[in-house]
């Protein structure tokens, strides 16, 4: 969930807002999300935080799973992914669920 502030937290569960998704260039080899007249460049950290934001699964639990996958500290995984969800739902990107 969202809270009041406008933070998310392990427990948010977000989705990509409608009109926007993730794909994958194969011409270039590169991830990007594609919104309404707007493109971002992402790199392959990031495109796995995204495959994973399904709007079923929390914050904490991709963190989870990226934790296991990768072996770097949950708290790590977590604070990064924390801040870039957020800096994509300020762009609108991705909203929550």
């Amino acid at each position: 969930m969202t809270q009041a502030d406008g933070t998310f937290s392990a427990c948010t569960v977000l989705r990509f807002a409608r009109g926007t998704r993730l794909q994958f260039d194969r011409v270039r080899e590169r991830w990007f999300i594609q919104a309404p007249e707007r493109v971002f460049l992402v790199d392959n950290i990031a495109a796995e935080i995204l495959q994973l934001a399904d709007g079923e699964r929390s914050l904490g639990d991709i963190s989870t799973i990226l934790h296991e996958k990768f072996t770097a500290p949950y708290d790590v995984i977590l604070a990064d992914v924390l801040r870039m969800t957020r800096d994509l739902a300020e762009k609108q990107v991705l909203q929550t669920v």
